[in-house]
C-alpha cells in the first residue's frame, strides 16, 4: 500500500508541496514533479520537467507526432492525486485527469485519467517516466489517437410563415471520374466537359491531370431541374463525365435574396481554421450572408470519435457522439413579395434595391438588390443621400414649428443660400411657384421652398425629427444594417443642403422604408428582420431574433415621439404627391390608396452631376422604398418599378 493523496487543482498541489517540503526539509515531494507535468501537458510544452530518459525537446516532439490528428485541441490537464510507494520512497505514481473539448463547443465533454510513474534521481529531482500511455493509457509506441466528426443535418431558413427558404435541395455533381478514363483521354474529355459547362478548358483540364488516377475531379453543382446543356444525356455522351445525385443548401432560385441569405459549400481553409475544430476540411458550411453569421446555429454539432490509431493501420474507438442538428432560423421575409421584387429590378442596369415593411410589426418583408448590385447589399447597407424623400423629415420638423400642410410658403424658381445658387429640378411646373401651400410644395417637390426652411428649422431639431421616422437610429434587425447617418450640426450650405436630403445626409433603401413605415403606422418603427417567435398572421391586403447591432454614422439623436397628428399630415402630403405632383401614375395602383414622395439626389463631380432615383410609396400595411442608383428622376426611373411593384403585390 502506498500513501495516496489527491488534489483537486494543480495550484492545490504546488502549495502542498510547498508544505511538505519546509515540513520534511530534506527531500522534495513528488508533487511538484507531478504538478509541473499536468501544466506542460496542457501547453503541449513539457519544459519544466525531466524525464528518466530523453529530453524535453524530444518529449515535445513525440507529444505532437501522438495528438497532430487531434487538430487544434488541447487537453486540460490536472492531478488527481500521487501514490508513493511506501517500500521504496524513490517511486511515486502521478494520477493525471484529462479534460477535451472535442466537439469545440467550449464545454469539456471527453474525460479520462492516465498515469504517470516518477522516480527519484541522484540529486532527489523526481523524473518522469515518458511514455505515451501519460497521455492516454492505451496508447503504446508508434500509435496516435485521431479526431474525425461527421455534420449533423443543417437546419433550415425560414420565411415568416415557417416555410423553408434555404434547405436541402437535390443536385447533381458533375465532373470526370478519372477511373473510368485512360491517361490518353484526360486532356479531350476534361475540355469537352469544361466547354459543356462554361468553364475555362485549359484550367480545368489541368486540375484533372493533378488529381490522382482514382479521383472524381468536380466540375459544376447544378440543380436537379435545371435546364440547360448540362443534360444528363449531354453528360453521358462525354467518356468519363459523370452525374452523380447529391444535396446542397439552396434558395428557391440561385439569386433569390443572395445577398441577404449567402450560400453554403465547402470549408475554405481559413473557416476550418477559425472554426477552432468546429469545422473540418470538405464539410458543408456558410459561406456568406446569414448562412454565415448564424453557421453555428444552422450547423448545429458535428458528431465526434476519437480512436487510438496504430502503425497496423487498426483503430479503437475510444469516445464516441451523434451529430446534432442544427437550429432553424426563421427569418420575416415575404417570398411571394421578394421574389416579386427580384423580378422588378431584373432589367435594371445599375445598383438597386427595393426594401418593404410591414408598418404595424416592424417585419422587413422585402430585401431585394438588383443585378446591377453585382451581389453587393445595396438594400442594406448602401450609403446614400436621400435627396426630396428626406423632405418628409424637413416637412415633420416644419410642423412641429407651427406650419401646417395648408400654410403658405415661398417657391421661387432659384435660391441663393450664402453664395451658392439652388433650383427646382427640370420640369418642375411652373404654376407650382410662388405663395403656394405646403401640401403643394411637398406634392411637387419645391426645393427652393424647403431651403427656405433654414431660418426656422435648425440642424438640430431637423437631426431629431429625422430620428423620429427611425433614421439614424439603431435597430437591431438580426444583420448588419446602415440605417442613415443626420449630423446634429451644419452650418450655411451645408444646413440648406440637409433641408433636401443632401449634403452629409446619408440613408439606405432599408433607412427611408423604415421612414415609410413610422409614418404609415403614426410611430417610429423599429424594423426586425429575424425572429424567433411563432410567426404573425399573414399582413393585411397585399402585403404579406438573434440581433446583430446595426450600423449608423450620425450624431446619433435622441428620438423622441412622432404623434398621430404629426403622421396624419405627412401622410396627407404623401397622397397629394400621387394625386397632383410627380408619381400620378401610381394613382391607378388597385387596393388602397397609394402614398408616395419621390427623390432624385445628385451625386459625382460630372456635368450634369449624375443622380440617384428614389421613391418612398405607403399602402395600407405596406411601407416600400425603391432606390436606382443611376437613374434619373425618382418619377421616372423609380416611378414604373414602384407601381410594377405595388400591382403585383395585388396578385
Amino acid at each position: 500500500m502506498g500513501k495516496n493523496r489527491t488534489s483537486v487543482s494543480v495550484l492545490a498541489v504546488a502549495a502542498l508541496a510547498l508544505t511538505l517540503v519546509s515540513c520534511s526539509g530534506d527531500k522534495p515531494s513528488p508533487d511538484d514533479a507531478a504538478a509541473d507535468l499536468a501544466q506542460g501537458l496542457s501547453q503541449m510544452d513539457v519544459s519544466a520537467s525531466a524525464f528518466t530518459a530523453g529530453t524535453p525537446a524530444e518529449v515535445n516532439a513525440e507529444l505532437e507526432q501522438l495528438l497532430a490528428d487531434m487538430g487544434p485541441l488541447r487537453p486540460e490537464v490536472t492531478v488527481a492525486g500521487v501514490n508513493e510507494d511506501e517500500d521504496d520512497d524513490s517511486a511515486a505514481t502521478a494520477r493525471l485527469a484529462y479534460a477535451w473539448d472535442v466537439n469545440s463547443d467550449s464545454r469539456p465533454d471527453w474525460s479520462y485519467e492516465s498515469s504517470a510513474q516518477l522516480r527519484r534521481g541522484e540529486d532527489d529531482q523526481w523524473l518522469v517516466e515518458w511514455a505515451p500511455s501519460v497521455v492516454f493509457d492505451s496508447l503504446a509506441d508508434g500509435d496516435r489517437l485521431v479526431r474525425s466528426t461527421t455534420p449533423g443535418d443543417r437546419a433550415d431558413i425560414l420565411d415568416r410563415n415557417g416555410e423553408p427558404l434555404m434547405n436541402a435541395r437535390p443536385v447533381l455533381r458533375i465532373g470526370i471520374n478519372k477511373p473510368d478514363l485512360s491517361e490518353e483521354q484526360y486532356a479531350s474529355s476534361s475540355a469537352a466537359l469544361a466547354e459543356l459547362v462554361g468553364l475555362d478548358p485549359a484550367d480545368y483540364t489541368a486540375k484533372v491531370q493533378a488529381s490522382g488516377p482514382e479521383a472524381f475531379v468536380e466540375a459544376i453543382v447544378q440543380r436537379e431541374e435545371a435546364e440547360g446543356p448540362a443534360t444528363p444525356a449531354a453528360v453521358e455522351a462525354i467518356p468519363g463525365a459523370l452525374s452523380l445525385p447529391a444535396q446542397r443548401i439552396l434558395a428557391p432560385t440561385r439569386g433569390f435574396a443572395r445577398a441577404l441569405l449567402g450560400t453554403v459549400g465547402e470549408a475554405t481553409a481559413e473557416l476550418v481554421e477559425e472554426s477552432e475544430g468546429r469545422v473540418s476540411a470538405g464539410d458543408q458550411t456558410g459561406l456568406s450572408g446569414l448562412q454565415r453569421q448564424y453557421n453555428s446555429q444552422l450547423q448545429g454539432s458535428p458528431g465526434v470519435t476519437v480512436t487510438v490509431d496504430n502503425e497496423a493501420g487498426t483503430k479503437e474507438t475510444v469516445h464516441s457522439s451523434d451529430p446534432q442538428t442544427g437550429t432553424d432560423l426563421q427569418t420575416t421575409l415575404n417570398p411571394k413579395l421578394q421574389q416579386l421584387a427580384e423580378e422588378v429590378l431584373e432589367q435594371e442596369p445599375s445598383a438597386s434595391a427595393i426594401v418593404a415593411i410591414q408598418p404595424s410589426t416592424g417585419e422587413i418583408l422585402t430585401v431585394a438588390n438588383g443585378p446591377g448590385s453585382e451581389g453587393q447589399q445595396t438594400a442594406l447597407l448602401g450609403q446614400y443621400p436621400p435627396g426630396s424623400t428626406f423632405k418628409t423629415a424637413t416637412a415633420l420638423a416644419m410642423l412641429r414649428n407651427g406650419t401646417t400642410p395648408a400654410s403658405t410658403v415661398e417657391c421661387p424658381s432659384e435660391l441663393n443660400v450664402d453664395g451658392r445658387k439652388f433650383n427646382n429640378v427640370p420640369g418642375y411646373p411652373a404654376e407650382a411657384t410662388g405663395s403656394i401651400p405646403l401640401r403643394t410644395a411637398f406634392a411637387n417637390s419645391c426645393n427652393t421652398a424647403f431651403l427656405n426652411a433654414q431660418g426656422t428649422v435648425s440642424q438640430q431639431s431637423l437631426s431629431a425629427a429625422a430620428g423620429d421616422l427611425g433614421i439614424g437610429v439603431d435597430a437591431s434587425i438580426g444583420t448588419d444594417a446602415f440605417l442613415g447617418s443626420v449630423p446634429a450640426e451644419a452650418e450655411g450650405t451645408e444646413h440648406a443642403a440637409s433641408l433636401i436630403g443632401q449634403g452629409q445626409v446619408l440613408v439606405s433603401p432599408l433607412a427611408m422604408a423604415v421612414a415609410g413605415a413610422s409614418i404609415g403606422k403614426g410611430e417610429r418603427v423599429s424594423p426586425t428582420l429575424i425572429r424567433e417567435s411563432t410567426p404573425p398572421a399573414p399582413a393585411g391586403g397585399s402585403a404579406s431574433a438573434a440581433p446583430t447591432a446595426s450600423t449608423s454614422e450620425s450624431t446619433a439623436p435622441v428620438p423622441g415621439n412622432l404623434t398621430a397628428e404629426e403622421a396624419a399630415s405627412l401622410r396627407e402630403m404623401m397622397r397629394a404627391v400621387v394625386a397632383e405632383g410627380g408619381v400620378q401614375m401610381l394613382l391607378g395602383v388597385p387596393g388602397e390608396p397609394v402614398l408616395a414622395k419621390t427623390g432624385t439626389a445628385e451625386f459625382g463631380s460630372q456635368t450634369p452631376p449624375e443622380t440617384h432615383a428614389w421613391v418612398l410609396a405607403i399602402q395600407g400595411d405596406l411601407a416600400v422604398a425603391v432606390f436606382v442608383e443611376q437613374g434619373e428622376r425618382g418619377s421616372t426611373s423609380g416611378g414604373p418599378l414602384m407601381k410594377a411593384f405595388l400591382e403585383g403585390a395585388q396578385g
